[in-house]
């Protein structure tokens, strides 16, 4: 899910900032975040992720060259409704227990100058199951940070998430912001 920080490594190309070719941001863990919308029928649940890391390789001459590698701890998932948080945790959706990290790393980063937005495409591993995803991002660089943030989509039933099926929306709304300081 969660996954955005290669799209700013595009727009450092396009951006008149001036800085080094290759450079290594750190995480802002205080202004980043990365959250989920899950929906059925008759209504909708906010959850997330306390906790992650984010490491972002941001090549200027060249964005292509640049990487983004996160990892969540599925423990310190979160929701709106402390049964609903326990219920997530469990076997049916996340299975923390089992499976208590979810790791996204990038293996492509496309720029589109025309609408300064970037594609970071990557495998998300969540449940021992690895899909490759696309996250579009609309990046911003300034001297003193890396902002990646976006809003996309995963269908939960691509890592055998099926509890609910027919009652509880297969499409999940993950948006990230993802703060780096350089």
């Amino acid at each position: 899910m969660l996954q955005r920080v290669a799209l700013m490594l595009t727009l450092v190309c396009v951006s008149s900032v001036v800085g080094s070719a290759e450079e290594q941001p750190t995480l802002d863990t205080e202004k980043s975040k990365i959250s989920f919308v899950g929906a059925k029928p008759d209504g909708k649940h906010d959850g997330g992720f306390k906790k992650f890391t984010a490491d972002v390789k941001l090549n200027v001459e060249d964005p292509s060259k640049g990487s983004l590698k996160i990892e969540i701890d599925a423990t310190s998932l979160w929701s709106d409704d402390d049964k609903l948080t326990n219920h997530l945790k469990n076997p049916d959706f996340f299975d923390v227990r089992k499976h208590p990290k979810i790791t996204f790393e990038s293996t492509k980063i496309a720029h589109d100058p025309k609408k300064d937005t970037v594609n970071i495409v990557g495998n998300l591993t969540m449940l021992g199951k690895t899909v490759e995803v696309t996250i579009p991002s609309m990046p911003k660089l300034t001297e003193e940070m890396l902002v990646l943030a976006a809003n996309f989509d995963i269908d939960r039933t691509k890592w055998g998430m099926t509890y609910g099926k027919g009652k509880i929306n297969d499409k999940v709304a993950i948006q990230t912001l993802l703060v780096f300081k350089r």
